[in-house]
């Protein structure tokens, strides 16, 4: 099985960026970051004795996928064409990878782990990490424990609590987006709750000149009347003193 097959048999797609959950202009620096991070949940020397096959497997791909990424060549290449050269080769059993991730990243003790996992778990990296796995797995908690660090069985409540709450906000957050076009009378589709709301003070804003226009044109008129009414007074007093 090649490498491509095995992206999808893992991780439910052949694209490599996917995989590693960044779009198709992340630089190396964020390559790297997305395999140290993916590639932490799978490595074969920190899972329990049960889950070594899947997740040496799942390192695997993380691993070559990688090297394909960092690699100028090798990515112009499969961003062409989507395909990977020698595919088989990747998953060979020759390959040491790791090895190769040693190579890459420091020596990380199991209470460098341990901390990263404290560091990491309620943090907002987590929520925006437990979002993306909902969305992209339609929800499947399956898919959400494949995709999310340190994400295991008793934290399912806790990850539920979290999605329900986003879940919650967004929902509301449509329904003020609503009222609030209803309220403009606007009509907007699908377009976002913050350019309802920039239309909304954009119109705040313009009857604010509106009423100072008013407010200081009206002044001056007044005062442009009464200079008008001096000669008008100063014109009649005269024909008074001629009658007299």
């Amino acid at each position: 099985m090649g490498l491509l097959d095995l992206c999808e048999k893992y991780y439910n797609t052949t694209n490599l960026y996917q995989v590693l959950q960044i779009n198709e202009k992340a630089n190396d620096k964020e390559v790297k970051k997305a395999y140290h991070k993916l590639s932490l949940k799978v490595h074969p020397d920190r899972v329990p004795e049960d889950q070594k096959l899947e997740a040496t497997e799942k390192f695997k791909v993380l691993s070559s996928i990688h090297s394909i990424l960092t690699d100028i060549e090798k990515r112009a290449t499969y961003d062409e064409t989507k395909c990977v050269e020698d595919d088989d080769s990747y998953i060979s059993e020759d390959k040491d990878w790791s090895s190769y991730w040693r190579l890459i990243f420091k020596k990380i003790t199991d209470d460098d782990i341990k901390a990263y996992e404290k560091e990491y778990i309620g943090s907002d990296e987590e929520k925006k990490d437990l979002k993306r796995a909902y969305l992209n797995g339609k929800g499947d908690m399956d898919y959400i424990v494949d995709h999310v660090q340190f994400a295991r069985s008793e934290h399912e409540d806790r990850h539920k609590e979290i999605l329900n709450k986003r879940l919650a906000k967004e929902n509301r957050e449509a329904k003020e987006s609503e009222e609030l076009q209803s309220e403009l009378g606007l009509n907007l589709g699908q377009n976002s709750l913050e350019l309802v709301i920039q239309q909304r003070q954009e119109s705040r804003a313009q009857q604010m000149i509106d009423q100072l226009t008013a407010k200081y044109a009206g002044g001056t008129k007044s005062k442009g009347t009464k200079r008008k009414a001096a000669p008008k007074a100063a014109t009649e007093q005269r024909k008074s003193k001629r009658r007299k």
